[in-house]
């Protein structure tokens, strides 16, 4: 299929040939809605973002995942994205991965979860920590998670545990799970202390983990804090 363009004017129109610059690039989803976003960044918070098409600024909800991946703005990103349609609206959400939209589409299928609460899902742990959580059936740190009680947890664990495993990086789900264990915990605790956002911090004590397995309370926060700072 021929890429497409957003026009100022709307409606869509059709591009005879791949265009160079900042078009929107589809790859069109299910009910023929965008799936794909290609422009200038030109304004960024933690939980949206602004993508300037040729002039038409595209406000794209997103996780922190993706946030964090950004560059700064005025400079050109690529997202992948899930256009929500309803009545009297139409919101669009984003995501640096594949692996993120994946996700985010498995998440909107289960009762009760919509669009919004599966964006904050997806901000509260990193996206490995979420899969091994999912995959190893974890409630209690599915839970965790704020907006997401007990009971949508258990949902989420009972209908995506099998789901999400062609997902996982190369460890079992039950290692993967231990990424951020009563040790590790304490390591998260301190950066959040020292004013990181606990999910960033959580992400870095995961890879700290890793790279320094074995290592004690003071190994793992420099491993950590090296990791932030890298």
């Amino acid at each position: 299929m021929p890429p497409f363009r957003l026009t100022g004017d709307f409606p869509i129109q059709r591009l005879d040939r791949p265009q160079s610059g900042n078009d929107i690039l589809l790859a069109y989803n299910r009910g023929g809605m965008i799936a794909q976003l290609k422009g200038i960044l030109a304004h960024k918070s933690a939980d949206r973002l602004i993508i300037d098409v040729h002039g038409v600024g595209y406000e794209v909800t997103i996780p922190f995942s993706t946030y964090y991946e950004l560059g700064a703005e005025g400079q050109e990103v690529v997202l992948k994205t899930y256009t929500h349609v309803r009545e009297d609206t139409l919101s669009l959400f984003g995501f640096r991965t594949l692996k993120e939209k994946r996700v985010f589409l498995q998440l909107i299928q289960i009762s009760g979860i919509g669009p919004r609460l599966a964006v904050t899902i997806l901000s509260g742990l990193p996206i490995d920590d979420l899969l091994a959580a999912v995959a190893a059936r974890d409630v209690h740190r599915l839970s965790s998670i704020p907006g997401v009680g007990k009971k949508t947890a258990e949902r989420i664990a009972l209908e995506l545990a099998d789901k999400v495993k062609d997902l996982l990086p190369g460890e079992a789900p039950e290692q993967q799970a231990l990424a951020v264990d009563a040790l590790g915990l304490d390591v998260v605790s301190a950066l959040v202390n020292l004013g990181y956002q606990r999910s960033k911090a959580e992400a870095s004590v995961s890879r700290a983990k890793r790279a320094e397995a074995g290592g004690g309370f003071e190994v793992l926060l420099k491993r950590a804090l090296k990791e932030l700072s890298g």
